[in-house]
């Protein structure tokens, strides 16, 4: 499968301006549900490059639209928000909005689908209908399940979605998927245990929830290490523990909290009713109350096998600038597991790591996106999608 010379050259050429609109949005970072400026920047170029813009969904989410022929219609999607942290990378075009920074790379996706947008309607050999959807809020927001829940995939009907990720881990140069589950779960959870205060010098006149909160956080980590299966990856993380405010005081109340992560969704049930056994189990051998608060998240990120066999098919071909792995499961939860549960389709890897170096990973208050992964990721999709619907 030969490269698409045309593209190649167009991205090269529009490689200084797309530089400059991913280093624009990186100063102007917008949270989720408030992509309002990003969302409008985009959706000028698009239109600009002929695609058929609607707006507003998911709140600030949009979705561009290129028909050409007849054939099958496939969906791309890059996410848009930044993340309410402070950035320490001292950079020209660093953010300009204290508290806000684009930390994962977001800037980086908008401006790369972008780039595929713009090549795909200039250059691109393709028959059929190509969605190409910008999501806000993928930071623990569900931007995806509100996009879903508006509507994406009944009015904009896919046979099979695609999606992408910089990886600070892996070299540049290098893209890697694989079948099945590949990202986690991401639950959360917070205990509270009241029972009675008193005096440290009387213990005994007490019901302590200090002792019970500590025995709880090393009773919960039984659920991962004796009862689920050790090849399916999983992590039960206590992150949060505030109890009493002074030395010689045994509080009446305090709580704990943390997250639950897994690969396999049947496992996702299994430790919820765990967790809360195990908690009530011990509340009652205390004689504490308790209460509960479990936040259901994101789901597992499961890729379609046949998806990713094609994919692995094209960016190990020479029509993408990349070499081709397979990737390794992660813990880490994305919202695109939302659209692969209502449409079949893959989630990509690009490396962006420089040879003997380390780079800052993802929410690292000093990562920065690198640029030369913008007409990579561009050209890696555009054959994809040309290999999804072909002339």
């Amino acid at each position: 499968m030969p490269a698409n010379a045309e593209v190649s050259r167009f991205l090269a050429e529009r490689f200084p301006q797309h530089r400059e609109l991913r280093r624009d949005i990186h100063a102007h970072p917008e949270l989720g549900f408030e992509e309002h400026r990003t969302a409008a920047l985009v959706a000028a170029r698009l239109r600009a490059a002929g695609y058929e813009v609607t707006e507003g969904l998911g709140v600030t989410g949009l979705v561009a639209t290129l028909r050409r022929g007849e054939g099958p219609a496939i969906g791309i999607r890059a996410d848009m928000d930044a993340l309410p942290m402070d950035e320490q990378t001292n950079l020209p075009h660093a953010s300009k909005t204290p508290g806000k920074m684009h930390a994962c790379g977001h800037d980086g996706h908008t401006v790369s689908l972008l780039a595929t947008a713009e090549a795909l309607a200039a250059h691109g050999k393709f028959s059929g209908t190509l969605h190409l959807i910008f999501q806000p809020a993928e930071e623990g927001q569900g931007g995806g399940a509100r996009m879903i829940e508006d509507g994406l995939f009944t009015r904009f009907p896919c046979d099979r979605i695609f999606g992408f990720h910089n990886e600070p881990r892996l070299p540049l140069g290098q893209a890697a998927t694989r079948g099945g589950p590949t990202m986690a779960s991401a639950d959360e959870f917070r205990i509270t245990l009241t029972g009675k205060g008193g005096h440290a010098a009387v213990p005994h006149m007490a019901k302590d929830v200090a002792l019970a909160l500590s025995e709880l956080v090393v009773a919960l980590q039984s659920l991962v290490a004796r009862r689920i299966d050790p090849l399916h990856g999983a992590v039960v993380s206590v992150t949060q523990i505030h109890v009493g405010s002074a030395f010689n005081v045994i509080a009446e109340s305090g709580w704990l909290a943390g997250t639950v992560r897994c690969l396999v969704p049947a496992d996702r049930a299994f430790l919820e009713a765990g967790i809360r056994r195990i908690a009530r189990a011990h509340a009652e051998a205390a004689e504490l109350e308790i209460a509960i608060d479990w936040k259901d998240g994101y789901p597992p990120l499961c890729n379609d096998y046949a998806a990713v066999a094609d994919v692995a098919q094209v960016l190990s071909s020479d029509a993408a600038p990349v070499t081709y792995g397979e990737a390794v499961p992660i813990l880490a939860a994305e919202d695109f597991a939302f659209m692969l549960n209502e449409v079949p389709g893959a989630y990509i890897f690009f490396g962006m790591a420089e040879e003997g170096q380390s780079r800052p990973m993802v929410h690292d208050p000093a990562y920065d996106f690198d640029d030369r992964l913008i007409p990579i990721v561009a050209e890696s999709m555009v054959a994809l999608v040309e290999a999804e619907l072909p002339v």
